[in-house]
């Protein structure tokens, strides 16, 4: 199957690649609001100037274009872009154990819960005393660890 593929830009100009069965698919999904900005969720998707390209390989994954009026600053949102998705993905991997975060962090550390990924919230003393005790956290910022992912 041949896929078109699109260079297309939110309206904070993070510039991604959306691939497509037809220009009619494209419209299609930009009018029932199913294309996102992979690094901001911006809805507000518009599609930029760039030569055509087909993918006939049957490449199950996309492969960053090199078009020639992608400048530095398109790059470097291909690759924030590809980044999040990745973060967002491990984030929807991880168990939510909301507030008792610190808790069940303090548990798994100590052997009395399994290993396993978790995610949650903690206040900044809470992260504090983990940090304290040898336990590694990492805040996510709310715009990456949203109830989409539950």
């Amino acid at each position: 199957m041949a896929f078109k593929v699109f260079d297309l830009q939110c309206e904070s100009f993070h510039v991604f690649e959306g691939w497509f069965a037809s220009h009619a698919d494209y419209d299609a999904q930009l009018e029932r609001g199913l294309l996102v900005c992979p690094v901001c969720d911006s809805k507000r998707i518009t599609r930029r100037v760039s030569a055509p390209r087909l993918n006939v390989s049957g490449a199950t994954e996309p492969v960053p274009s090199r078009s020639a009026d992608r400048g530095p600053d398109d790059e470097v949102s291909l690759v924030q872009g590809h980044f999040l998705s990745q973060v967002r993905a491990v984030l929807r991997a991880a168990e939510n154990v909301g507030p008792r975060f610190a808790e069940e962090a303090r548990r798994i550390h100590e052997g009395e819960a399994p290993e396993r990924m978790i995610r949650g919230t903690a206040t900044p003393d809470e992260r504090a005393a983990l940090a304290e005790d040898g336990i590694a956290v990492m805040p996510v910022p709310a715009i990456l660890d949203d109830e989409r992912m539950q």
